[in-house]
């Protein structure tokens, strides 16, 4: 099938998975490109949240795009899987009101309203509260779309697929549309229309940018996750069917949905309200199964499905599932502390 203007061999996506492996500058390194090369016979590979400024740097050992320093190392991560006969696209991720002075350089902590977010951030000197941010003013918030189409640019120079935009997870756009995160008094705040509004923006420059045929956008609706909260139904069904109208007028590439109820009225709903290729991700609460895949595709009209901690432990997924072999499992201890051991040692069959 086509994912806009992607040809990819199969329906399995890898999910972005954040893995923490980027040396400390933001650069994508060796191991980085060895790591998504071998998984390149999945149909499209989704990297891992990328920062497009030093600002919005949510985490140590994050990768980003911000130079041409960064761009090189991408540069290199793309052909490798290109080399592998994969396809690759890259996240790119505003941390907003989850990230820290200590990870961000000092920078200033940006968000929607000041108001900190709950929990705690690693930063080199240990785990740190968040911090209460600063609400960005009308003109920064505007400028974040830029910031975002910057990056974009620079994904396709370094020879990367596209990119997906991301608006979940409780990171800067999903807290602009999330009324608990956002009690902004301007265009980018009150009602659905205008708490949708930033990331409508962000998508209008990415796709002028690179085109809209390369640009994903994922969302979480209803997700409620690292306190950024949407409990009124009534209001997430008419914030995101606000925002799913533009996407689908944008022409993107994919919308990717996560969810852990993709066959419920929600999901359902928003997968009407699209005319384009629908990736679905069933949620955290358990590793996807072959299983969960199919059904995703039978009964819930996904176009393809996204796999996040079954494609961390198997390089080989997809064809392991096609020959009905057993699966590696995951080793969560190995997430996020960086080096080979959990990242490119999985087995392949």
């Amino acid at each position: 099938m086509k994912i806009g203007e992607i040809p990819v061999g199969n329906r399995v996506i890898m999910a972005p998975s954040t893995r923490l492996r980027a040396e400390p500058d933001g650069r994508p390194g060796e191991i980085v490109a060895q790591y998504y090369a071998q998984r390149a016979s999945m149909g499209l590979i989704v990297s891992e949240g990328t920062f497009p400024t030093e600002a919005s740097r949510g985490y140590l050992g994050q990768p980003g795009l911000v130079d041409d320093v960064h761009q090189a190392a991408w540069a290199r991560v793309a052909s490798a899987v290109h080399d592998s006969g994969g396809k690759i696209v890259v996240q790119l991720m505003h941390a907003g009101r989850l990230t820290h002075p200590g990870i961000t350089g000092g920078r200033e902590v940006q968000a929607p309203s000041a108001i900190a977010a709950p929990g705690t951030a690693r930063t080199e000197a240990g785990k740190e509260r968040f911090p209460v941010p600063a609400a960005l003013t009308t003109g920064a918030a505007a400028g974040i779309a830029d910031q975002f189409a910057r990056a974009a640019k620079r994904a396709v120079a370094a020879g990367l697929d596209g990119v997906e935009i991301h608006a979940a997870n409780g990171y800067l756009l999903h807290q602009f549309l999330a009324p608990n995160s956002n009690q902004r008094t301007d265009r980018y705040g009150g009602s659905p229309r205008n708490r949708a509004r930033l990331v409508e923006e962000v998508i209008d420059a990415v796709g002028c940018a690179i085109g809209p045929g390369r640009v994903g956008l994922r969302i979480s609706p209803g997700h409620d996750v690292q306190g950024t909260l949407e409990v009124d139904p009534a209001d997430v069904v008419e914030t995101y069917g606000t925002l799913v109208d533009h996407v689908s007028r944008a022409g993107l590439a994919y919308l990717s949905i996560l969810h852990d109820d993709p066959e419920g009225r929600l999901v359902q709903g928003l997968r009407h309200r699209f005319a384009g290729p629908l990736v679905l991700n069933n949620g955290f609460t358990s590793v996807t199964t072959l299983s969960d895949a199919c059904d995703m595709l039978l009964f819930a009209g996904a176009d393809a499905v996204a796999v996040g901690r079954a494609a961390i432990a198997n390089p080989d997924l997809v064809e392991r599932w096609r020959y009905g072999c057993k699966l590696n499992v995951p080793r969560p201890q190995t997430f996020y502390v960086g080096g080979p051991e959990g990242y490119v040692d999985y087995p392949r069959r």
